[in-house]
């Protein structure tokens, strides 16, 4: 029961991070346009990384990798049908071509698989180090290969080869929304992500030491 669970709710994250990164947060802080920076897929994805760990935690390495493999197979297979079925809904104001779709698709699964699976050989080198340790450095080098491998992958021009390219994510803009240079969208929407991941890494502490103490309770009352 319990992989079954951990693998639906990876395939959820993943499949809302797919298409929540179809669409740019709006608004401004000053006069930044957090379009420029942010989709709101960088505020759901990071928290495959904790469900990595925890699995990693209580039930070993290689569950962690059966979990993620097996919520990468589900969750790309339901990006290619939920954004169709969700737009003749009505729930989303536009359509998405298949090309995109499958572009997304196959970024998402290789930056998945890559970052996921970096985290739980870093986690489980790490995981006799101090608690704090495993989760943050797993989860650092982690997103980062995540975030190189999503963001060039769906959106630079260089892997048209694998999709279209989207006008908004490669057109010109600041970097960062405030820096004078100006690059393709998408590079901003990068480091926004990665940034926005560290914050959530490190917030995400919290409930992993929560589930820590909550382990220590199980396995002390099943040895009693």
């Amino acid at each position: 029961m319990p992989y079954f669970m951990l693998t639906a709710a990876m395939a959820v994250i993943v499949l809302a991070s797919n298409i929540l990164v179809q669409f740019p947060v709006s608004g401004f802080i000053g006069n930044v346009a957090l379009g420029d920076i942010l989709t709101w897929g960088a505020f759901t994805y990071p928290v495959a990384f904790l469900v990595t760990d925890m699995t990693n935690r209580a039930f070993g390495p290689n569950m962690a990798r059966r979990v993620v493999f097996s919520g990468f197979i589900v969750a790309v297979l339901a990006s290619f049908i939920v954004p169709p079925l969700l737009y003749q809904l009505g729930l989303i104001g536009f359509e998405t071509e298949f090309a995109r779709l499958q572009r997304i698709a196959i970024a998402s699964g290789l930056a998945f698989l890559g970052g996921q699976l970096l985290d739980v050989t870093l986690f489980n080198k790490l995981r006799e180090a101090m608690w704090w340790k495993a989760p943050i450095i797993g989860s650092l080098f982690g997103s980062a290969l995540d975030t190189v491998l999503f963001f060039s992958l769906a959106f630079a021009a260089a892997f048209t080869i694998i999709g279209p390219v989207d006008p908004f994510a490669s057109g010109a803009a600041p970097l960062l929304g405030v820096y004078a240079i100006e690059l393709p969208r998408w590079i901003s929407w990068a480091a926004g992500d990665f940034g926005v991941k560290l914050i959530i890494a490190a917030i995400a502490l919290v409930p992993y030491r929560l589930f820590m103490d909550r382990l220590g309770f199980w396995q002390a009352q099943v040895k009693t």
